[in-house]
């Protein structure tokens, strides 16, 4: 019997770069430029179309540098006997871990991903009969997910040093945190606040009018674009035109592709806190729209007044019923 195996085992290698903690991870190959798109989209969507309204709108973007980020490194483990398979993927953790932790403000976490069996085909050949393809057991496949906890964006470098001596290579995301998150929208609110009410007063000052005892209506809202989202990429190639026969045979190689950074640009926002930005930071952007109901102009009372031949003025009174002329 000839036994045929159908397993691809793939291994994709990322290239350790200086500061790199801002590098696309692996998962960044799988992803469009729709990713970048969604984040861009419009904070509020809600409308608050009405008639005689009119709107203020002030719109906000704060950069924010990450304190914290957790890289996901991703193992894949085969072999003949589940023991074998635990065995040699225990190894391969159990090292790179023990070297990473005693980096300084370093944790590790394992996370089981699977652990299923798997098959290939061996076939059987008969004299009077076509190849048969029979499903027979193979060994087993386990994952497993190293999660890596860090502050200094520096010590990436070391990390992937140490798991790819180990045969670990796969960086599946890495994901940024900020404690200031929430102090950094508290201020976001009050910069807002204070741009509308100086707004606000400039229209006053146009119209002639107060807009304080108007009716007014307000919705605001929050949106956090995370690094992981804001990735681009291009192929970077020029091929050329050549008039060839349909019929010509076409070798083409494989084209590389670029992936780069493209955070959200401040230039549609009315204030901008931490503008400049150097490496990847967590954007959080803020809107407030205020639809103010503008005072219609008041209904005058039309009077009718009647000139007898006489030459004298009488009032007419436009609420009595008229009487049919007979």
């Amino acid at each position: 019997m000839k036994r045929i195996n159908f397993q691809l085992l793939a291994l994709t290698f990322c290239q350790a770069m200086i500061g790199q903690v801002g590098v696309g991870t692996n998962a960044s190959y799988n992803r469009n430029n729709d990713n970048y798109e969604y984040a861009n989209r419009n904070i509020l969507d809600v409308k608050l179309d009405s008639e005689n309204d009119m709107f203020v709108s002030i719109k906000g973007l704060a950069n924010i540098k990450a304190d914290t980020y957790i890289a996901t490194f991703s193992v894949t483990q085969n072999g003949k006997t589940a023991q074998e398979v635990n065995e040699l993927i225990d190894k391969r953790i159990n090292q790179s871990v023990s070297e990473i932790k005693l980096k300084k403000n370093v944790e590790t976490f394992i996370d089981m991903i699977s652990f299923v069996p798997v098959y290939e085909y061996e076939t059987e050949k008969k004299t009077f009969s076509r190849k048969t393809y029979n499903e027979i057991p193979a060994g087993f496949e386990l994952k497993k997910n190293i999660l890596i906890k860090y502050s200094d964006p520096n010590q990436l470098n070391d990390i992937i040093s140490i798991l790819s001596n180990n045969e670990i290579y796969d960086l599946a995301r890495n994901d940024y945190y900020s404690d200031s998150l929430e102090s950094i929208k508290k201020e976001m609110m009050n910069k807002a606040k204070l741009l509308v009410q100086e707004k606000i007063k400039n229209y006053e000052i146009l119209l002639g009018q107060s807009l304080a005892d108007s009716e007014k209506k307000i919705i605001d809202g929050y949106t956090v674009n995370y690094p992981i989202d804001m990735y681009k990429s291009y192929e970077a190639s020029n091929s050329s035109s050549l008039n060839l026969k349909k019929t010509a045979p076409i070798n083409q190689v494989s084209k590389s592709t670029t992936i780069y950074y493209q955070p959200i640009l401040n230039k549609e926002f009315d204030f901008v806190i931490n503008p400049t930005l150097l490496e990847p930071a967590i954007q959080v952007q803020y809107e407030v729209k205020i639809a103010i109901k503008t005072n219609k102009p008041a209904k005058m009372d039309k009077n009718f007044v009647l000139i007898t031949p006489n030459g004298e003025l009488k009032a007419l009174d436009t609420n009595t019923t008229a009487r049919p002329i007979r």
